[in-house]
């Protein structure tokens, strides 16, 4: 699942011949720090509430426990990860993250190398030790020797992280800002960043599970550091646009972005079947689809044939009063890509972002919704991610009630969905999901590409259907003259659903819509359903582009309407195993015209649900400021009365 194509391999004897420097770094080097600030063990500083300062260091050799093995001014990675506790041996763990940070190191020092000879620093660090460096490539030189220090930082911070990931504990640490980051040249850059993390340990390692967090919080800060560095700084496309693949650790370097292990979490949750979800036709429909879309994604090209051919969708609403069948939905589409990632081998991977997420430590809320984002866009698994309630989650701006929290995440949600940097592979999707979702920031809810009502049960054959599921078999009641989930029967069902979207629902559109065809007669033609567009926006201004957007990547999923064969995610050798091109092509074969009727209806479905927000949003502003113009009246008669 793993296997990149595309990657050069580094060679196990490339990382070989850098392992000495490593394990010498490791042993011990002085340095006099520049940007960071030392702390020696009188004066450690608290990161973390409730973390100890420092630990004591105990010798190994016998009679020698009362000695120092790190002298002043000098830093002792292998002396300070034995002083965890004291016991006068390394423990196994102890062991693992000495291991992963000379492997970082020999994987950092191979990789800056490949790139200073690709580069042409290799050239010019042999002609600056002869003295025969030419004045005019000087500037040059420097600018190679910045980024090779920081090709080597990221590369150690990247394989340090994904090397310790199978070992992290349930508990986190705060290890704040990497500050020693040097950019002179690969060596003095590395002592910089070992010399902050043996400071970082002496205050947080204090066992060995806060050893583990605190080396890995350390390397995930240094690659965000150095990322951020790396972006206005010159001589580094080399390193970008190419990439590694480190066999014997199933690691890849792809420029600037993190690495990660592709594993599943272990869902406990109670799975739903699709005939367990009665009404809901259309939110059915296409939750069984996108859970089926998820499924092509192509784990060697990183990319899913729905997204080169549209129709793939990325993120969705669903909204609907309570006790509708928003959470069965998540149920059943969540067993559903288990059901189909466990067949195929493919690592699944789910998440919901809930309350417990927002912290009232200012920024937290905001790296607690970044690190949900990036756990489930990870291109190596298949993701999807919900947002239970969301607004109780997400901030509305403007909105005085909302804490500092949820619109941190708001802001974090609204970037990640539709941001200027947000890249959709189609290996993931995002649910929201919210009873009144007129509370939802109206930036926030337009990033939602596809809208899901979840209406719950609606017909007479739905109650019936529904009754007779949580009735159970514990009973004699006799079913009568009734056919037990015909109703639910799902191509027919949508049929009707999609057909009913012809005309408006609400009110408000429904006048936009006959005033618009009073005038310029049938919506048959591209001029007259902008027209009608146009007409909307006047109505609700609101109604901008990206709501276009959201329309016609709703009408490419329309001409995406088909679903693909149950065999293919039980047999996967006749789909799921098949290559990217030939995926594309069998898909591609299936796809339907783009017709009047489903613009219009798509069109209608959108506008609808965003008449449907505005107008509740109105009222409820409306119901607030009433209510308090007639307590500011009370306490007017109140106070001009004498009553205090």
């Amino acid at each position: 699942m793993s296997q990149t194509s595309d990657a050069m391999e580094l060679r196990e004897e490339d990382i070989a011949a850098h392992v000495a420097v490593a394990q010498a770094l490791l042993e011990g080097f002085d340095h006099a720090p520049r940007i960071g600030t030392a702390r020696g063990e009188g004066d450690a500083v608290e990161r973390s509430l409730g973390i100890g300062t420092r630990r004591r260091f105990r010798s190994t050799t016998p009679g020698l426990v009362t000695q120092r093995r790190v002298a002043a001014g000098a830093v002792s990675l292998i002396g300070r990860v034995e002083g965890a506790d004291d016991d006068a041996l390394m423990t196994p763990l102890q062991s693992t993250v000495l291991h992963a940070l000379r492997r970082g190191i020999a994987i950092a020092l191979a990789v800056a190398e490949n790139v200073a000879e690709t580069s042409g620093l290799g050239d010019l660090k042999r002609a600056n030790l002869e003295g025969s460096l030419p004045a005019a490539r000087k500037a040059e030189f420097g600018e190679l020797l910045a980024a090779e220090a920081v090709v080597t930082l990221y590369v150690f911070g990247n394989a340090t992280a994904y090397l310790l990931s199978p070992h992290l504990p349930e508990a986190a640490v705060e290890v704040g800002d990497v500050e020693e980051v040097l950019v002179d040249n690969g060596q003095t850059a590395l002592h910089g960043v070992l010399w902050e993390l043996d400071q970082d340990i002496s205050v947080h390692g204090t066992d060995d599970a806060k050893l583990v967090a605190t080396v890995s919080a350390f390397a995930e800060a240094l690659m965000e550091k150095v990322a951020l560095r790396a972006q206005t700084m010159p001589r580094l496309e080399g390193f970008k646009a190419a990439s590694w693949r480190v066999e014997a650790d199933d690691f890849t370097v792809r420029g600037f972005t993190p690495a990660s292990k592709a594993k599943s979490t272990t869902l406990t949750m109670t799975f739903k079947k699709p005939n367990e979800v009665v009404g809901n036709h259309i939110a059915k429909y296409q939750a069984l689809k996108l859970s089926k879309m998820l499924m092509c994604y192509d784990f060697e090209r990183r990319l899913n044939p729905f997204v080169d051919l549209g129709g793939f969708i990325f993120t969705f609403m669903g909204d609907g009063k309570p006790g509708t069948g928003k959470t069965t939905l998540i149920q059943m589409m969540a067993g559903l890509i288990n059901e189909y990632c466990q067949n195929a081998g493919y690592p699944f991977r789910y998440q919901n972002l809930s309350t417990d997420n927002i912290d009232s430590y200012q920024g937290k809320s905001g790296q607690n919704a970044k690190a949900f984002v990036n756990n489930i866009i990870d291109p190596s698994v298949i993701g999807f991610g919900t947002i239970d309630d969301i607004d109780q989650l997400a901030g509305k701006r403007g909105d005085r009630q909302s804490s500092a929290g949820q619109l941190e995440i708001t802001a974090v949600l609204m970037e990640s969905f539709a941001g200027a940097n947000t890249l959709v592979r189609g290996n993931c999707t995002f649910g929201m999901f919210s009873n009144y979702p007129e509370n939802v920031d109206d930036a926030l809810r337009q990033r939602a590409g596809a809208r899901f009502l979840v209406d719950g049960p609606q017909t007479r054959e739905d109650y019936v259907d529904i009754l007779w599921l949580l009735m159970g078999k514990n009973h004699d009641i006799p079913l009568g003259d009734h056919n037990v989930f015909e109703a639910q029967e799902i191509k027919r069902a949508v049929a009707a659903s999609f057909e009913s979207h012809s005309k408006p629902h609400e009110e408000g559109l429904l006048k936009v819509f006959e005033a618009v065809r009073e005038r310029v007669g049938e919506l048959d033609t591209i001029n007259k359903l902008g027209t009608y567009l146009k007409g909307i926006q006047e109505a609700d201004e609101r109604f901008t582009g990206r709501a276009i957007k959201n329309i016609t990547d709703a009408v490419k999923v329309r001409a995406m309407d088909f679903e693909l064969p149950d065999e293919w995610m039980e047999e996967p050798e006749r789909f799921l195993f098949k290559g990217y091109e030939e995926k594309k092509a069998m898909i591609a074969e299936m796809r339907q015209p783009i017709t009047v009727e489903m613009v219009v209806q798509e069109i209608n479905r959108y506008a609808d649900s965003e008449f449907r927000y505005a107008d509740k949003s109105d009222e409820v502003a409306i119901e607030n400021a009433v209510r308090e113009m007639s307590r500011m009246e009370e306490a007017k008669k109140r106070f001009l009365g004498g009553e205090r």
